[in-house]
């Protein structure tokens, strides 16, 4: 054999191998290639101290003279059991500051988020009306998490699941574009034209260009959730839980950093563990304008993925022993920490009376974090329009305006804390749109008024490309149908049967009939997506992503 014959077969062995190899490391690879264009996006500056707008010189009259102070307090993927006013037996965390709101003002026992994922529902709460009205129906999702989940999903053998579904046309478009259009009147605009200052801390999610940045719809100031991490991972001080078995936490290890930013500015490292830090940004919100309306929209990032706590709380949680429970634990703590010193600023600043406070989660607890009593006791899991998924702690306390440690059961959802906002800051609903959102006081007994005896609305409906819902007042219908896969209904009486263990779909033809009307009309009343889908994921409504699938398992499809 000559030497060119034997160089050319060691250099086809050499790209054999490294094929072989590429492709048996394809994942970590994806991963690798996520990272590097991370980093190429982002250069982080050091920490940087926040110079919050002041009203001291404002020259307002006393604070009960006042307009209210309006904060909404939104957390992300909290489950329904992570709360211990609900049971919270998931993690055994107690959360007395959360609970503390509702004990001192009203508890919708059926609030719902207006979507089964984050971005979708936080259109709904700054647009008061369905996001499907102006084609937000799918979460913008960064460059590359489609092709990266892809990758391990396939990896990942599943045999009793039904299978993903691509879709060929989709419409790629760039990250930053997709979001909430600026036309939108968000509740930050309404209030400012009542005479608020507004302010916005955490995570936005409706998009960054075309003027859909938070600093751009409404927001006076607004220190953004530039990435996604609690804090450094080589951080001493943080403690981390990764969960192999889902594609999605692996993904948001390789591609998100620890970073902040400020009205649009460069990006920043927070000084301290991220929940932490928001919370204090926001006692200084309120000792900086004490003196004058302001509405106060507090997104938490806790408790999504990636798992990160403070070892401080970690270590307070010594009694759980599965570490990403405790972990994920820890997490609950520092947010409802974080409550309790929000409603202590207001307390020390004579604000309390006169401060209407929302509290909520954007969907329900993940499935893939793998505690499977995150949502207990209702069904599903976030990706899904099952209880689990949309039903979510709706929280309002607005002393001697609201009652106080009272329950109401009529279903609500999210654009109603839009609208109930709009009417305590005296402010008029646009009237150029449909607005869906509906005030809730009218319906709750004060201490001079009797509710009104109607309920605020008669159907509420859910949409996620295959993922569709709609419920009244008793029944539910959810709809999965991918297209070009099998389609499956289910109809729930909630009334008799909250959990959505009983289908009751062939058992009842004439309401199932209605429902599907219903819903079908609705649909006929919305835009169509600004984005497509990309894919369409099978999802285990009744087993979290670490447990294998049974062959009984049901499963709904999700489009996003």
């Amino acid at each position: 054999m000559t030497g060119w014959k034997k160089w050319g077969i060691g250099v086809l062995t050499a790209l054999i191998v490294v094929a072989l190899t590429t492709w048996f490391f394809r994942v970590e690879v994806a991963l690798w290639a996520v990272g590097r264009v991370m980093d190429s996006r982002y250069d982080i500056g050091p920490s940087q101290e926040i110079a919050w707008s002041s009203g001291a010189d404002s020259q307002q009259s006393a604070p009960e003279n006042r307009p209210p102070n309006i904060i909404l307090i939104l957390a992300d993927d909290l489950g329904w059991n992570d709360l211990s006013m609900n049971g919270g037996t998931n993690a055994t965390v107690a959360t007395p500051n959360i609970d503390a709101i509702a004990a001192e003002g009203v508890t919708f026992t059926q609030g719902y988020a207006a979507n089964g994922t984050c971005a979708p529902s936080r259109a709904a709460l700054m647009s008061g009306r369905y996001g499907t009205r102006f084609g937000f129906e799918f979460t913008p999702t960064p460059p590359g998490m489609f092709t990266a989940l892809g990758l391990m999903t396939s990896a990942t053998e599943r045999p009793l699941s039904p299978g993903p579904i691509a879709n060929d046309e989709a419409n790629a478009i760039d990250f930053a574009d997709m979001g909430m259009p600026a036309s939108e009147i968000t509740l930050a605009e309404l209030l400012k034209s009542q005479g608020y200052h507004t302010a916005h801390i955490g995570k936005w999610h409706l998009g960054q260009s075309n003027g859909m940045a938070a600093h751009k719809q409404g927001f006076d100031e607004s220190l953004l959730m530039a990435s996604g991490l609690y804090g450094r991972i080589d951080d001493e001080n943080v403690v981390q839980a990764r969960q192999d078995f889902d594609p999605i936490d692996r993904f948001l290890w390789s591609a998100m950093r620890f970073a902040a930013s400020f009205n649009g500015g460069p990006a920043f490292e927070p000084p301290d563990y991220l929940t932490d830090y928001y919370t204090d940004e926001a006692v200084k919100v309120i000792d900086a304008n004490k003196d004058r309306p302001f509405f106060l929209y507090l997104a938490h990032w806790a408790p999504h993925t990636p798992l990160q706590a403070s070892r401080e709380d970690y270590e307070a949680l010594d009694h759980i022993e599965l570490h990403r429970e405790r972990v994920y634990g820890a997490m609950i703590r520092a947010l409802d920490r974080g409550v309790g010193q929000v409603m202590a600023a207001l307390k020390a600043n004579g604000l309390d009376e006169n401060t209407l406070v929302l509290f909520t989660s954007d969907n329900g607890g993940a499935g893939y974090i793998g505690l499977p009593d995150v949502n207990d006791p209702y069904r599903g899991w976030k990706i899904t329009l099952f209880e689990g998924g949309i039903r979510v702690p709706f929280l309002a306390r607005w002393p001697g305006e609201l009652p106080g440690g009272v329950t109401y059961g009529a279903p609500v959802h999210h654009f109603d804390m839009y609208a109930t906002a709009a009417a305590a800051a005296g402010a008029t609903l646009p009237g150029d749109r449909v607005m869906d959102g509906v005030d809730l006081r009218p319906y709750l007994a004060g201490e001079t008024s009797e509710p009104v005896e109607d309920t605020p609305h008669d159907y509420l409906f859910f949409r996620s490309g295959a993922a569709q819902a709609v419920r009244d007042d008793q029944w539910k219908l959810v709809v999965s149908a991918p297209p070009g896969g099998p389609r499956k209904e289910w109809l729930f009486n909630l009334q008799a049967d909250p959990s959505e263990q009983i289908d009751k779909i062939d058992d009842e033809p004439e309401i199932a009939k209605r429902m599907k009307a219903a819903l079908m009309a609705h649909n006929a009343d919305q835009a169509p997506p600004s984005w497509s889908w990309s894919g369409a994921s099978p999802i285990n409504i009744d087993r979290d992503l670490s447990q294998p699938d049974q062959p009984d398992d049901e499963f709904a499809y999700w489009s996003n």
